[in-house]
């Protein structure tokens, strides 16, 4: 039986083939996120984007998403226009399992669509047609649904950056000209102290042809407590710290490599008693036990190498109340905050909150809430 949750926007149990309409136009930022499992008798299914539901002559469908299971898998991408299909793009990584769950998340980005499978990034396709004709959800083929969730997110939609808890630290002389406030290299300096419950996040966009990029979490004398240096090329995500004018032991294991080329991040640093944790939209990806043991000590935050930087973002155990966005943080314990950060990678933020007979806090808390691993 299928259901819609108006207020969650959440279809149930849909019967396969579905054809429903999109509420709203979508827009950058927009997450349709979808539950299901793959038949152990699969051959292949589809998800669509279409513009419209007409079977003759057949509806125009903006991105066609068609995983198939002969051979040794592939996943074809695809544009309808006039009833006729154009170029395919064809991804050999086959991310779903016959007789396994399975959760797809389809990002809306101003030029393209981005998709993730269990947690883990797949492939962007770029828009061949324009995000407002798209007003319907296909879903076709041997596949089992459990739940469709359409997903709002008004930061990225043309709202502008931030930067909350930072000061950028122009290091070229003259004016900063319109536009350069997060170009890269980016220096800026916290406003309040690192410590155990702050949080800094970095929203960009990974360069089309990258090597690396770095982001570091520093001092004033120049250690440097948190280095993370993706690189793209090996595949290989470096952690270390720089301390006494020397290097430290690299850390290199993850389950699995989180960036790819020209994809759209956000990236979470969480601040814990005893190390950070790092989640990359939504999915927590790896912890980093505290080498600089003198926290309060941390106020710089540097980013380079081959991204674009979208904004920055740094809330403070210690920020004052008065911004909307860090509002009653500062009153939570430090376990709930942690907590909290779990929440982030749990899906689970209103019940954590619930529990605790807290509301739920007025942090602007973007799609990496919602895109998450259970």
């Amino acid at each position: 039986m299928t259901s819609l949750d108006k207020l969650e926007n959440v279809v149930h149990n849909p019967v396969i083939p579905y054809v429903g309409s999109i509420l709203s136009s979508l827009l950058p930022g927009e997450l349709i996120v979808i539950h299901g499992s793959i038949p152990d008798d699969a051959d292949r299914f589809q998800v669509d984007l279409q513009c419209g539901s007409s079977i003759k002559p057949r509806a125009d469908v903006a991105f066609h998403f068609n995983p198939r299971f002969k051979r040794s898998g592939c996943i074809v991408c695809n544009t309808l226009q006039r009833e006729k299909w154009g170029s395919e793009e064809i991804t050999y990584e086959m991310p779903f399992q016959k007789g396994k769950p399975f959760k797809i998340v389809f990002m809306v980005l101003k030029d393209k669509f981005q998709v993730a499978v269990n947690g883990k990034h797949l492939l962007l396709y770029k828009h061949r047609i324009d995000l407002e004709k798209i007003d319907t959800l296909g879903i076709y083929g041997k596949v089992q649904i459990e739940i469709i969730e359409f997903v709002s997110n008004k930061s990225l939609q043309g709202s502008q950056p931030s930067s909350l808890g930072i000061t950028k630290i122009n290091t070229e002389n003259g004016a900063v000209p319109d536009g350069s406030q997060f170009a890269v290299p980016y220096l800026a300096r916290l406003n309040s102290a690192l410590g155990p419950g702050c949080t800094v996040t970095i929203k960009g966009e990974v360069n089309k042809n990258p090597n690396s990029f770095t982001i570091n979490l520093k001092s004033s004398n120049s250690d440097i407590a948190l280095h993370l240096n993706p690189r793209m090329k090996n595949k290989v995500f470096v952690r270390n710290s720089y301390l006494h004018d020397s290097w430290g032991e690299e850390e290199k294991e993850v389950a699995h490599f989180p960036f790819s080329p020209g994809m759209y991040f956000e990236l979470i640093i969480f601040c814990d008693t005893h190390e950070f944790k790092v989640a990359i939209n939504g999915v927590h990806v790896l912890k980093y036990k505290h080498r600089f043991k003198q926290l309060d000590m941390i106020n710089l935050l540097e980013i380079t190498g081959d991204i674009k930087l979208l904004d920055v973002m740094c809330v403070s155990s210690s920020t004052e109340s008065g911004s909307s966005m860090v509002s009653r943080e500062n009153h939570l314990p430090l376990q709930l905050k942690t907590e909290l950060y779990k929440t982030y990678t749990s899906h689970v933020f209103k019940n954590c909150c619930a529990q605790r007979r807290h509301n739920p806090l007025q942090l602007q808390l973007t799609f990496t809430i919602k895109m998450v691993v259970d």
